[in-house]
C-alpha cells in the first residue's frame, strides 16, 4: 500500500535559532547560513524559488542565485521569458531557499531591477559555452511544436559561432533583488519552529522580531 501523503512528516531536531544570536544585518546572516549550506554539501544550495506577480496572481519557479553584491541578490534569465515579462510589469518579487539537510528556510521579499549591460556581459562570458549557446537557442516560455525546433536552432547557432566567442543575446541578462524583508526559519520539534524576521524601516534600518511558528 502506498503511503498516505497526509502521513508524510519529519521531526526537526537539529538546531535552534535565537534573536540574540543572529547578525544585525540580515544579508550577513544569510551569507553565514549559505556558507553552512555549502559546507554541508547540499546539492545546489543556490537554488531558490522566484515568485513574481501576474495580474493579481502569483507565479513561481526555481532559478539559481548567482551572487550577493551590495546587499542585493543577483540572478540571470531571459528578459522575454514569462518571469521577465512579469518582473517588467511588477517590480516586486519573493525568493525562497529551502535547505532540508539543515532544516532551514529563508524567505526574502524585495524590489527587482535589471543589472547594467556590462555586468550581464561579464557574467555571460563566464558561463560554459553550451549555456551561452543555449541562451540563443531557446525562445524561453514560448509554445513550440516539438523538440526538433530546438535541435535545428542549436545547429544554426553552433555554426554561426564556430571558432568565435558567443555574444550575449540582448534579451538575456541579470537582475538584482533589493530586500525589504528577510525571514530565517529553523525547524524545531513539535512544529514549534524558530522564525526570525528582519524588516527594513523607512529610515533604512533593520528591525528584528520573532514570529510565532
Amino acid at each position: 500500500m502506498k503511503q498516505s501523503i497526509a502521513d508524510i512528516r519529519n521531526e526537526y531536531t537539529a538546531l535552534s535559532l535565537q534573536a540574540t544570536e543572529v547578525d544585525a544585518n540580515p544579508v550577513d546572516q544569510f551569507l553565514s547560513w549559505f556558507d553552512m549550506a555549502i559546507n554541508a554539501e547540499i546539492m545546489e544550495p543556490n537554488a531558490m524559488t522566484l515568485s513574481t506577480i501576474v495580474g493579481n496572481k502569483p507565479s513561481s519557479r526555481i532559478v539559481l542565485l548567482k551572487g550577493v553584491e551590495n546587499e542585493q541578490f543577483v540572478f540571470y534569465t531571459n528578459y522575454n521569458s514569462s518571469k521577465g515579462k512579469e518582473m517588467a510589469n511588477s517590480p516586486y518579487v519573493a525568493l525562497n531557499f529551502f535547505w532540508p539537510e539543515l532544516e532551514r528556510q529563508v524567505r526574502i521579499e524585495g524590489e527587482v531591477k535589471k543589472v547594467d549591460e556590462a555586468t550581464s556581459d561579464a557574467y555571460f562570458k563566464s558561463r560554459p559555452r553550451g549555456s551561452q549557446i543555449g541562451a540563443w537557442v531557446s525562445p524561453q516560455s514560448e509554445i513550440i511544436e516539438d523538440r526538433e525546433i530546438l535541435d535545428k536552432r542549436l545547429v544554426e547557432i553552433e555554426l554561426k559561432y564556430k571558432n568565435k566567442d558567443v555574444e550575449r543575446p540582448p534579451h538575456w541578462g541579470g537582475y538584482t533583488v533589493k530586500p525589504t524583508m528577510i525571514e530565517f526559519w529553523q525547524g524545531r520539534p513539535s512544529r514549534l519552529h524558530d522564525r526570525i524576521q528582519y524588516t527594513l524601516s523607512e529610515s533604512k534600518k533593520w528591525k528584528i522580531e520573532r514570529l510565532a511558528p
